[in-house]
């Protein structure tokens, strides 16, 4: 009877740290949005505790997790996901990574938003060495909104049309 006790106990242990630790990867799992004096959406990161900026948002309407990536030329999807997504393969090329030079295929996201900004037509490519549950969001998505940090905070706004 009492393995079962500490057993229960070990179960909310791990589910309460887990939660914690969930938050400590993602601060940003409901981006803070608002419209700033010019009537713009702007939508507010907190960094987590590596330093990156990680958010939830969604492309062509799913649920995804981005990293943003300022180093990434491109929008940069893990095989596994953009098939998750229904993507289209849109011809190979090599690109130049950390992990060196790597072939990927290129894609049109339709609709990519993170809070209340959305970017259409956003190229990317879809990885396959890539093995995580996050999608890169590089600069071809990152060029279509203002983006200045502040301490920890990094507040992403729309451009004006």
């Amino acid at each position: 009877m009492m393995w079962i006790t500490w057993a229960i106990a070990l179960a909310l242990l791990v589910w309460f740290f887990q939660g914690t630790l969930d938050k400590q990867w993602n601060p940003n799992k409901s981006p803070t949005v608002s419209l700033n004096d010019s009537g713009l959406a702007e939508v507010t990161l907190k960094q987590n505790r590596h330093g990156h900026y990680v958010a939830m948002g969604t492309i062509n309407s799913e649920e995804v997790i981005f990293l943003l990536d300022t180093g990434a030329t491109n929008v940069s999807i893990p095989a596994r996901i953009a098939d998750n997504l229904n993507l289209p393969d849109l011809g190979s090329h090599y690109v130049q990574t950390a992990n060196g030079r790597v072939r990927v295929y290129k894609t049109v996201i339709d609709q990519l938003s993170i809070g209340n900004i959305i970017l259409y037509n956003v190229a990317a490519n879809i990885n396959p060495g890539m093995n995580t549950n996050e999608i890169l969001l590089g600069m071809s998505a990152l060029k279509q909104v203002e983006f200045r940090q502040s301490g920890k905070t990094l507040y992403l706004t729309e451009q004006a049309n």
